[in-house]
């Protein structure tokens, strides 16, 4: 309750969008967090798929919709506005979301989860771009760990939510996917009365075809780290899949989710303020050792108290660059190249997502989940060597 009551405070002092896209972003999370954590074990139980199927729909769901990302991060722009398509991206996904429901095989759970990622991939480029207009640079670390902070804080619920629809009232996975309609469609209804479109520079227009808009280097050097970082971080389902292999009852996974998600709820505003007033680089890599330490553990570890720390630990990292890698993407860019930055941002990370979700996928069932998750820790750490030697964003700062 205490950071809670912080993030208020400092939530006050802000405009009306930041606090009005975390509620936005709170109801949302509640909804999809209803469904996600308990997508391995629908998965597995229900549909009788494994790792590598696994892989392969988280892979190919995150990519499609970094690849939207990039074009409604540069429609934006050339729009000058921004709220349409967030609305629009956000009201695809609560439609699509519950249909998870009527699943029967793996490939009906890909097709949902490539159209609830269509949705994300229209709204989040626009979305950032619209949260780094409404600041200043000196809030910038702020005003998205807020935003991230309230998106955990809906995860929380979401996961607590689903615990006690499964296990107090004895409802089925499907219908528990069905009820996730209600938060969404709460969501959409904020962002429509809350959310207002901040003045920007001019639309930008690049004779017609889709280019980066003359970004500056450091910036696309930043992006390539960013993409060597993901090549080693796959879906968090496998987090999932790890725990119930250890041990951990499957009425138990939505506790264990919203557990991690209080953390990253608990810390990600502290360390957007701590980016604010340090470096950004060294908050991204101290959550990047972070990682690598908590992912070089998974493998080796066994037992359900293990992955109950683990899981705690891990919410460290997420707290401390999810929300600070946003704030140095507005670092590096004019404010009228902010959309297609987050674009290009959220492309990159795509890219890497379908190759680092399949190849873990691959790595676990072929060598074991010592190797996938070894592999996975020492591409965290040449990656934050690289961060450290990129030069800090000066002026744009």
């Amino acid at each position: 309750m205490r950071v809670n009551r912080r993030v208020a405070r400092a939530g006050a002092r802000l405009h009306r969008n930041v606090v009005a896209l975390g509620v936005v972003s709170l109801l949302t999370d509640l909804s999809s967090e209803m469904i996600y954590p308990l997508l391995p074990v629908f998965l597995t139980a229900t549909l009788g798929a494994g790792p590598a199927a696994l892989g392969i729909i988280e892979g190919v769901a995150e990519t499609t919709a970094s690849l939207i990302k990039l074009f409604s991060g540069v429609w934006s722009d050339r729009m000058g506005r921004k709220k349409p398509l967030v609305v629009g991206g956000y009201t695809l996904s609560t439609a699509m979301r519950p249909l998870m429901g009527l699943a029967a095989s793996w490939g009906h759970v890909l097709a949902v989860r490539f159209s609830d990622r269509i949705g994300k991939g229209i709204r989040s480029s626009p979305r950032d771009a619209l949260i780094a207009a409404s600041v200043t640079a000196q809030d910038r670390g702020r005003a998205f760990g807020i935003q991230r902070s309230m998106d955990h804080l809906g995860a929380v619920l979401g996961s607590l939510v689903a615990f006690l629809l499964l296990g107090a009232a004895g409802l089925s996975l499907r219908t528990v996917f069905f009820l996730s309609a209600i938060p969404g469609a709460a969501a959409v209804a904020a962002l429509l009365l809350l959310v207002r479109e901040p003045k920007e520079p001019a639309p930008v227009h690049i004779e017609g075809r889709l280019r980066d808009g003359g970004l500056p280097p450091a910036f696309r050097r930043y992006l390539v780290i960013v993409c060597l970082f993901t090549l080693g971080n796959a879906s968090d389902a496998f987090l999932i899949l790890r725990a119930v292999d250890a041990g951990v009852p499957s009425a138990y996974v939505p506790l264990l989710w919203a557990a991690f998600h209080v953390v990253k709820s608990s810390l990600s505003t502290p360390a957007g303020i701590l980016s604010d007033r340090w470096d950004r680089r060294k908050v991204v890599v101290a959550g990047w050792v972070v990682y690598a330490v908590t992912y070089a553990a998974w493998g080796v570890v066994r037992g359900p108290l293990w992955m109950v720390g683990l899981f705690l630990v891990y919410g460290f990292y997420a707290a401390a660059t999810e929300g600070v890698e946003r704030a140095l993407v507005a670092d590096f860019v004019p404010p009228q190249r902010r959309g297609t930055a987050y674009g290009w941002f959220h492309l990159m990370v795509g890219i890497s997502a379908l190759p680092a979700s399949v190849l873990f996928g691959g790595l676990w069932k072929w060598y074991g989940a010592q190797a996938a998750f070894g592999a996975s820790a020492g591409l965290a750490l040449v990656s934050s060597a690289l961060l450290l030697a990129l030069k800090t964003p000066g002026a744009s700062r």
